[in-house]
């Protein structure tokens, strides 16, 4: 695996991430433990999870993963969230120093850890202000309990808020964003990745595979079969993962992915992990696999390089429908200029 700085920061981690969202529920603790096994096997440093993930359950996989291989918790770099509630309080949920204080203790306590490494909110909250998360933050890291922190599921404004607040308080700065981003869903290219390169921090892509669409897993005219996160209905499925999109261009994507597959030997997966991989801004892309297959088919995209003609064609295809004005070329066109003059 390629080895990429933790967005802003010193800290180093392999290109693909093990995401532990399917432990304790879609997979077994016999499975996790198999997946986490096998991904360090492979040179894997980075595992992802959160507090809401199976109602604490993942937290605790990973943590008793980390006790019984010490050589390998040694050099993993471990992420999980807070945000979501974990009860049915008015204060059990949000990113107030109340429940962040609560929720980042527990965290810690499941996974067994002093200091977590990088800690994300899990999504913006407009009831909290944000410096009041932004302190409680730079007290974690001050206080050892957490190296990093970052933010998921962020609007372009929220990122540059936040990065501004926290340059003008002299906070300890963010360094990541987990957002979803895919070949089916490229809409944080227009001003969530911008405001993450203007400020340093690294992608964390959640979702590459658009729910298991671009692995191949569905085909035309037939109802998705046993447990997917898209349930029974791929219309509904992939009006979630393109909502702009006629179903058409949504399989013109993958029949590209999969032509492309065939020309270099791999699955569709493989490339789609690999095209996400290769887009500006991203530091790790996390892989969530729910089966030991499924994992040792995503770590394959390792070795995959694609061709500047491969990335152009999967660019083309998957473009996003966007209207003149302010995303498209009209837009564009006055948000730059040539460099000799004119316009």
């Amino acid at each position: 695996m390629h080895h990429r700085k933790l967005g802003n920061t010193g800290a180093v981690v392999t290109h693909l991430c093990l995401g532990a969202m399917t432990f304790g529920n879609e997979s077994t603790e016999e499975v996790s433990f198999g997946l986490m096994d096998d991904y360090a096997a492979a040179g894997g440093n980075f595992i992802d999870t959160a507090d809401v993930y199976t109602a604490g359950a993942s937290e605790l996989i990973v943590g008793r993963w980390l006790k019984a291989r010490p050589t390998e918790a040694k050099r993993m770099v471990i992420a999980s969230k807070g945000r979501f509630p974990m009860g049915e309080g008015p204060n059990d949920v949000g990113l107030s120093r109340r429940h962040l204080g609560e929720a980042l203790d527990a965290s810690l306590s499941r996974i067994g850890v002093e200091r977590i490494d990088l800690y994300q909110m899990h999504a913006w909250d407009a009831l909290t202000p944000i410096e009041e998360t932004l302190r409680f933050l730079d007290d974690a890291v001050r206080a050892g309990k957490i190296a990093y922190y970052g933010f998921s599921n962020y609007l372009g404004w929220h990122i540059t808020k936040a990065v501004y607040e926290a340059r003008a308080r002299h906070f300890t700065a963010p360094a990541t964003l987990q957002p979803q981003y895919n070949l089916l869903c490229r809409d944080i290219e227009h001003e969530i990745v911008p405001a993450c390169l203007d400020a340093g921090i690294g992608l964390l892509p959640w979702s590459p595979l658009g729910g298991g669409w671009l692995a191949g897993k569905y085909k035309r005219d037939t109802l998705p079969k046993g447990a997917t996160r898209l349930g029974e209905d791929p219309n509904r499925g992939m009006e979630a993962y393109a909502p702009r999109n006629a179903k058409e261009k949504t399989w013109m994507i993958i029949d590209t992915v999969q032509r492309i597959a065939g020309a270099h030997g791999a699955t569709p997966a493989q490339v789609s992990l690999a095209w996400v991989a290769a887009q500006p801004a991203v530091t790790s892309v996390i892989l969530g696999a729910r089966t030991r297959a499924q994992l040792k088919d995503n770590l394959g995209a390792a070795g995959l390089v694609l061709t500047s003609e491969d990335l152009a064609e999967l660019d083309r295809v998957s473009r996003p429908d966007m209207e003149e004005y302010p995303y498209g070329p009209q837009g564009i066109g006055q948000r730059h200029r040539k460099i000799a003059g004119g316009r």
